[in-house]
């Protein structure tokens, strides 16, 4: 069977890389990595023109994390420690997302991919999580991933991927869901109730985390999109 197409948006920053120092359309290689060794074949999405467009091409899409959803989208003046907001990108994200629970297409969001899937459907963020919890676990230096514990629901997809017990996984984030989406069920939370997983209701697959799971060797939410795309396929 030919690999899945997985697509996986990604980041237009300045960059620098050989000799050059330039604009890019980049992605931590650890995402496509993933995909690829869970049989799937990735395919980097830029937030240029209409990604949305191509999900008649793909098989399914990762929403990569990345920087601060513009709070305007939820009703909100930007908190001063929100930033790196992208409006490009967030024109692109939440139309892909939406195109993609239209069409059914498998979903996983990956940190800012759950944020927008959540404020998308209508729910709002917590714009800097130090205001709201007391650990720093969620993010606890620039470039560096914290460390913290998750609990899946029992009965969730989540948990029938991760396992039922409370797994530690990558944290790099200081933001999170606060109302929760329309149609969205909360899956997981951290210890400090910090919700960290959300799925939709009535999606053959659409799942997001707000931890990065990219960020270890352990491939189960790459492994069950890709499980679930070949399940799918006539």
């Amino acid at each position: 069977m030919s690999r899945p197409v997985i697509g996986v948006t990604c980041y237009v920053e300045p960059a620098r890389f050989t000799v050059w120092e330039t604009t890019a359309a980049l992605l931590p290689y650890a995402y496509v990595d993933h995909v690829a060794r869970v049989g799937g074949q990735p395919v980097i999405l830029p937030p240029v023109g209409d990604p949305a467009a191509a999900l008649g091409r793909l098989d399914g899409l990762i929403l990569a994390g990345g920087g601060d959803v513009d709070p305007a989208r939820y009703g909100q003046a930007p908190h001063e420690r929100t930033g790196h907001v992208r409006q490009a990108r967030d024109d692109a994200e939440f139309g892909l997302v939406r195109a993609a629970l239209e069409q059914g297409v498998p979903f996983l969001g990956v940190c800012r991919g759950l944020q927008v899937l959540n404020v998308a459907l209508g729910g709002s963020l917590h714009q800097h999580l130090p205001d709201v919890v007391v650990r720093g676990d969620h993010a606890p230096a620039p470039g560096r991933f914290g460390r913290m514990p998750v609990r899946a629901a029992p009965g969730s997809l989540t948990a029938e991927i991760l396992g039922p017990g409370p797994v530690e996984v990558a944290h790099y984030h200081h933001q999170a869901v606060d109302k929760v989406g329309a149609g969205l069920t909360v899956t997981a939370h951290a210890a400090d109730g910090t919700i960290e997983a959300v799925e939709l209701e009535g999606h053959p697959f659409a799942l997001a985390v707000q931890w990065h799971p990219e960020a270890d060797d352990e491939c189960a939410l790459f492994e069950a999109l890709v499980r679930h795309v070949r399940r799918a396929r006539p």
